[in-house]
């Protein structure tokens, strides 16, 4: 599968899911879908910069990504204490 379609799709699977999340009341699963979906796509967006020659745009994006991956481990920790 294209790389630029996976990526559209997973960030719109966790785009969704943290809307139903959000309407169920599951508020910190919604924020779990909402740093993995920013993780998943600065990183797609890192990868497609650094092809483009944009290597500061793409380290940047990489640093993103990393910030936002580690986010989401905080989060899933959080959630499993509560």
């Amino acid at each position: 599968m294209n790389r630029k379609w996976l990526s559209s799709i997973l960030v719109a699977i966790f785009s969704i899911a943290a809307l139903v999340f959000i309407i169920v009341g599951k508020f910190n699963f919604a924020v779990l879908a909402m740093t993995i979906m920013f993780a998943m796509s600065n990183g797609f967006r890192a990868k497609s910069f650094e092809e483009q020659g944009y290597g500061k745009e793409a380290k940047w994006m990489k640093y993103m990504a990393i910030f936002f991956a580690i986010a989401s481990i905080i989060v899933f920790i959080i959630i499993l204490i509560d």
